[in-house]
């Protein structure tokens, strides 16, 4: 898919509050009141500009800005001001996306090895989750006490029972490689300030020879041929 879904999170309820307000370096980027009657984001707002037009989301209850499809212009200031009948409050996050090259197409062979990079994570998370057409694979806790792979996870399937390896920094290996491993995964970064989620998008051709061309998407390729790297830290 196109590059990361960033999630800053709010941390209150959209009822306890008058309003709740996003700017990035300055401009007006997303508003939310207490009844729901007044919401805008991005070229909706007053002062805002195109940048992020059709890539902001506003969860309804607790007033978390999700920015989707996200690009190196993004990196800077996201400044959260909650305004409530006792007090004004301000976060701040500072969001940084870097660009680095593109993966490529990479042939294996069936039964070889594959795995897939989460990118560079630099702040400490709570939990990581990967998922399989929806279908949840492996699990990750932040303390890395629990770290769990397909017949090991309640809701799995069982695909890839006994194939698959993660280790505490998230790098999914998948072992004997087939081409009905071929599908969509998404890695889901959570923690108590930000939620980020990153998709791989794994295609597999058979051959005469069982070879099978994985093309695996990284975020971003599809937009501008560059995945990311993300940092986030809250000022």
């Amino acid at each position: 898919m196109e590059g990361d879904s960033v999630t800053l999170h709010t941390d209150v309820k959209i009822n306890q509050q008058e309003k709740i307000k996003w700017y990035f370096n300055d401009t007006h980027i997303a508003y939310i009141n207490r009844d729901l009657s007044d919401i805008c984001t991005d070229v909706q707002c007053e002062g805002g500009d195109e940048r992020f037009r059709g890539r902001l989301k506003l969860d309804h209850q607790t007033g978390s800005l999700t920015i989707m499809n996200i690009r190196t212009t993004d990196s800077g200031l996201y400044t959260l001001m909650i305004i409530s009948s006792n007090s004004d409050s301000e976060k701040i996050f500072k969001v940084t996306v870097i660009g680095v090259p593109a993966a490529g197409l990479c042939e294996v062979k069936e039964r070889d090895n594959v795995t897939l990079d989460p990118g560079v994570i630099k702040n400490p998370v709570d939990s990581m989750t990967w998922s399989f057409n929806d279908t949840c694979i492996a699990e990750i806790t932040g303390d890395q006490s629990k770290i769990c792979t397909d017949d090991q996870v309640n809701y799995s399937n069982q695909r890839f029972r006994g194939r698959l390896e993660v280790n505490q920094t998230g790098f999914l290996t998948i072992r004997n490689i087939r081409t009905t491993d071929s599908g969509l995964y998404h890695l889901q970064i959570n923690s108590s300030r930000f939620s980020i989620t990153r998709s791989f998008r794994v295609t597999g051709a058979q051959c005469k020879e069982w070879t099978i061309k994985m093309l695996v998407h990284h975020p971003q390729e599809y937009v501008s041929l560059f995945s990311v790297a993300l940092s986030m830290s809250l000022i």
